[in-house]
This record gives C-alpha cells, sequence and structure tokens, in this order.
C-alpha cells in the first residue's frame, strides 16, 4: 500500500529518524550493468541492511565507494522512515505530492490540448 521509493534526494526540512551504525550491516560487492572492466573488476558496490527491519538497499551509482556509501545511507534512512512512520512520513508526504504535480501537469496539458483541437476546427469552419 505504501509506495517504493528510490533516491528522492530533495531533503529540505525532513525530520528523518536517525540511523545507528550498530543496526546496520555493510556489503561492498562487484556491481552489475554496463561498465566492463570498471565494473567487473571493483566491489564498489554498496549493500546496506537494516536489521531491525530487514530493509535491504543496493547503490551502484557512482564508481565511488564512498560516495555509494552516502548515497545508500540515505535511501535506507528514507525507505526506513516511510517504514516505520507510514502516511506520518515527510517521504510519503513529499511522494504525494508530487503525484499530484504530475497528474495536475497532465491535465493541464490534456486542456491545452482540447483547446488547440477547437482552435483549429473552428479556423477550418471559418475558411469554407
Amino acid at each position: 500500500s505504501l509506495p517504493s521509493l528510490q533516491a528522492a534526494r530533495k531533503r529540505n526540512s525532513w525530520n528523518l529518524l536517525e540511523l545507528s551504525e550498530a543496526e546496520l550491516e555493510e556489503q561492498f560487492v562487484r556491481g552489475d550493468g554496463p561498465g566492463g572492466q570498471a565494473t567487473n573488476k571493483t566491489n564498489n558496490c554498496v549493500v546496506l541492511k537494516h536489521l531491525p527491519s530487514g530493509i535491504v538497499v543496493k547503490c551502484h551509482q557512482t564508481r565511488s565507494v564512498e560516495k555509494n556509501r552516502k548515497i545508500a545511507r540515505e535511501i535506507l534512512q528514507e525507505k526506513v522512515d516511510l517504514f516505520y512512520k507510514g502516511e506520518d512520513s515527510d517521504v510519503f508526504k513529499e511522494k504525494k505530492a508530487a503525484e499530484k504535480q504530475k497528474q495536475e501537469k497532465k491535465r493541464r496539458a490534456k486542456e491545452n490540448l482540447e483547446r488547440k483541437k477547437l482552435f483549429k476546427e473552428m479556423q477550418q469552419l471559418e475558411k469554407e
């Protein structure tokens, strides 16, 4: 029922639950996907597991282990916050607001398309 969330990166004034390092299990594995030798020979993909909730996050967005560690922790923090707070989570509220904006934008685009269509029809009628 709750939306799954990728890295939102909009960390305005969220009051997310803090993660302690004792609750985390961290592994470094080989990443997958494009990249050839840079991907196949280095263990720069970070897998983080939050032990109390069992949530696992895999991050291989950059070639830097340190950046991947940071990004993985941000993503995990958002997911854990969403897991424990549910609909009261700022992450959930931000996701819902973004969905609402997207729907509104689609609606406006559809209205504009209809207006253009009517305008062209009116021009055709005037020519005849």
